[in-house]
């Protein structure tokens, strides 16, 4: 008996060991909490919460690749040299882009802090003609940090373009928009908005400006001391469109540079505007000898159009939700004509193709003292462009 109790407590004490360690098997801890990511409706479409913030954030951007045929002139051709004879013949343009967005938003006791960024890669055929320089596009294809600034309420700070384009608005929906130019673009900036309601709206900025110039041929577009350009505007946005008025002060060549705007929406398929700038020379065309000096030529960061006054038009007609008809005429005052006409479609949402054609007339081509913007190799220049585009 001892040893048949013996046997029957040893397997009792085995069974209850056994139990336990199952029981322990099966214990699981508690899982933490899964974390998703929230949509943030507040700043717009495609805005969601960084986890763990207050901050929303959006991602964006396009990729886009553009086919240019015809006469430099109209920026849409490239020359190049045969690799055997050397004879100067006509060669596609050719340029991809890859630009990378970021807006940040979030609302504090001092009002909306928000952010923008903008990085654009690059990759172009370079031009191997030789014979002149192009001054009006970078063939690089470098990457650029276009835009990267800081907003406080009304108070922006950092890498920006100009308020002289931005706030008075950039010209047609054409592609090349700048046959005659409008505004030097790129630039630090310090520059603060004002909301005053029922549509008027206005802007204070001081500006570094961007650029060494050109000498002869473009004036250098940053600072050369402490003291800043200076760009004010007023804008008035009703449902018809808008008036805006920019004016500008160029610290460098101390001259005063101004545009204007008339903006109509015709009706819900029909859009005009006209934009007109006039500004005093200065020291544009001032020639000096010395070292380290930058001779304008005439031209300069907010007046980069030929003489005194210029003039841009256009407008955008949609046949329907998928196809638009935009168009813009630019001229100035050395007789620098450039018209511009596209069709732009939509395949699919996102994914845009849009067809081209430009005419650049150089008014002065012949005069000794032609200042050749577009790179122009004749006074009639024609070219096209198709532009195949994913936005996201």
């Amino acid at each position: 008996m001892n040893i048949k109790s013996l046997l029957l407590g040893s397997a009792a004490a085995l069974i209850a060991v056994s139990g336990a360690r199952a029981a322990d098997a099966v214990t699981v801890a508690e899982p933490e909490p899964a974390e998703y990511v929230k949509i943030c409706d507040v700043y717009g479409a495609g805005y969601f919460y960084i986890p763990g913030t207050e901050t929303c954030l959006r991602i964006g951007g396009y990729l886009r690749y553009d086919i240019g045929v015809g006469d430099i002139g109209s920026f849409d051709g490239a020359r190049g040299h045969d690799v055997l004879t050397g004879k100067d013949q006509g060669t596609w343009y050719k340029h991809a882009r890859f630009s990378l967005k970021t807006w940040t938003g979030q609302e504090t006791e001092l009002g909306t802090l928000k952010t923008y960024t903008e990085t654009r890669f690059n990759f172009q055929n370079r031009n191997a003609d030789t014979s002149y320089v192009n001054y009006a596009r970078n063939p690089s294809g470098q990457p650029s940090l276009n835009f990267a600034w800081i907003q406080l309420g009304g108070l922006r700070v950092g890498k920006d373009e100009s308020a002289f384009d931005t706030f008075i608005g950039y010209a047609g929906n054409v592609i090349q928009d700048t046959l005659v130019p409008y505004g030097g673009f790129d630039t630090n900036v310090v520059q603060y908005y004002f909301d005053a309601g029922n549509g008027f709206s206005a802007v204070v900025s001081l500006e570094e400006g961007s650029g060494a110039g050109t000498d002869g041929f473009y004036g250098a577009g940053s600072i050369d001391s402490y003291v800043p350009h200076v760009v004010g505007g007023v804008k008035w946005t009703q449902g018809w469109g808008a008036i805006t008025g920019v004016v500008a002060y160029d610290s460098n060549y101390e001259y005063v540079s101004g545009k204007a705007r008339l903006d109509v929406n015709v009706n819900d398929a029909f859009s005009l505007w006209v934009m007109g700038g006039l500004a005093s020379e200065g020291k544009l065309n001032d020639v000096s000898l010395a070292l380290n000096t930058v001779n304008a030529g005439g031209r300069g960061f907010y007046k980069p159009w030929g003489g005194k006054w210029a003039v841009w038009g256009g407008g955008t007609y949609k046949f329907n939700e998928k196809t638009s008809l935009n168009a813009q005429i630019s001229y100035d005052q050395w007789k620098n004509l450039g018209v511009a006409a596209n069709v732009a479609y939509t395949v699919v949402p996102g994914l845009t193709i849009t067809a081209e054609v430009d005419y650049l007339h150089a008014g002065k081509f012949d005069d000794a003292d032609f200042s050749n913007w577009t790179g122009a190799t004749k006074k009639n220049s024609v070219g096209g462009m198709l532009r195949f585009q994913r936005d996201f």
